[in-house]
């Protein structure tokens, strides 16, 4: 009985043993909001985008890049499957978190019995600035 209650208080200890900067602050609420909003460099970003390229384009690890819900629905618009026809499209859902470290939208390209058929196409809408001007694998853009 004693062992039991040796051990149900060291159960109750332990976590706070284990942690001794509980309760204290580890650094000033401007250190820990210093970082929020500013992005990453260009020099990063162009590392990213080029470790990106290795995989498919509108693959998680290489979404297509797009600014916002304006520049997904505009490309997603573009879209056309190998016979001009543009393809059917589901809702956007959370895709993950993508090549350039951000979280995703999935969308279901359908093309039917035309080519490239059914494509889940990931996309990075953190990319205000950037129009893509090229189409996953199978599909082409119709102009703008």
């Amino acid at each position: 009985m004693r062992s039991l209650a040796f051990l149900l208080a060291f159960l109750v200890a332990a976590p706070a043993l284990a942690d001794d900067t509980l309760g204290k602050r580890t650094a000033p609420p401007e250190t820990l909001m210093a970082g929020i909003g500013t992005g990453v460099s260009d020099a990063a970003l162009q590392a990213e985008i080029e470790a990106a390229a290795a995989f498919p384009l509108g693959s998680l690890r290489n979404p297509v890049r797009v600014g916002g819900p304006e520049g997904r629905n505009a490309y997603v618009a573009r879209l056309r499957c190998a016979d001009g026809r543009p393809p059917h499209v589901t809702p956007a859902v959370p895709g993950g978190t993508g090549g350039f470290g951000t979280v995703t939208e999935l969308i279901a390209l359908d093309c039917a019995a035309a080519a490239p058929g059914r494509l889940d196409l990931f996309l990075d809408l953190y990319h205000e600035e950037h129009v893509e001007d090229r189409a996953p694998a199978g599909f082409t853009l119709a102009p703008r």
